[in-house]
């Protein structure tokens, strides 16, 4: 079976500037992402898209591929994910050999290699269109979620018995960006990814935080001491 792990990783961060080469636990995000896709047991060969040269001499410096530069209006930040997946899988599945992609963000840096064990095995072994990874949220659209309609707060999901402890909601969960794990030919032919056969890996929310600026940059380094 063939499994390609797919980093990406564009230039221009809004957030953070070179956010994907920040430093992190003696390397740098980047090449965080590709040292824990390498560890895999299941990933064949790791592939980083990039609209830079930098990034791209980083992912090199780290043994992963870079066998084309991504276009510029696929990097930027109001780029969709799903446009630069398609992309990658245009370009890496000409021979239809690839069985699964894995995409593993570099703003994720706390994942385990489990975790992208168990997305892949659960991928593998369900014969699923694409697995995503959860983690339990610690807000509720039933009890602690609201959004305003005509100057007045009404709950995001209102019932018509009221939910009075948290407990007693119905369980959410945030999607995170711990890794995705999805077929090819599902990413080209489908918009909603959520519409195929689909499963989820349950991650802690220790290792499911996402680094989008410098206050989450700094929890994850923190946290990334604890052992």
């Amino acid at each position: 079976m063939k499994i390609i792990a797919l980093i990406c990783a564009r230039g221009n961060s809004r957030g953070i500037k070179d956010k994907n080469l920040l430093k992190f636990k003696k390397t740098t995000l980047l090449g965080n992402a590709i040292k824990q896709a390498f560890q895999s047991r299941y990933i064949n060969q790791v592939i980083v898209s990039t609209d830079s040269k930098k990034i791209a001499k980083e992912a090199i410096k780290h043994k992963a591929k870079v066998p084309f530069l991504r276009p510029k209006k696929l990097a930027t930040s109001f780029s969709p994910e799903i446009d630069t997946w398609r992309h990658a899988v245009k370009f890496l599945n000409k021979k239809k050999d690839i069985d699964l992609i894995i995409s593993i963000p570099t703003t994720s840096p706390l994942r385990k290699v489990n975790d992208i064990n168990n997305c892949i095995k659960l991928a593998i072994k369900k014969k699923l269109d694409m697995v995503f990874t959860i983690t339990e949220s610690t807000k509720n659209p039933y009890f602690n979620i609201v959004r305003m309609r005509k100057n007045k707060i009404r709950l995001v999901c209102e019932q018509k018995n009221k939910v009075h402890r948290r407990q007693d909601a119905p369980r959410c969960y945030d999607l995170t960006t711990v890794c995705y794990v999805f077929k090819p030919n599902y990413i080209l032919k489908n918009n909603n990814l959520m519409k195929g056969k689909t499963g989820v890996i349950n991650v802690p929310k220790i290792r499911s935080i996402d680094i989008d600026d410098k206050t989450d940059y700094k929890i994850a380094q923190l946290l990334s001491k604890i052992k």
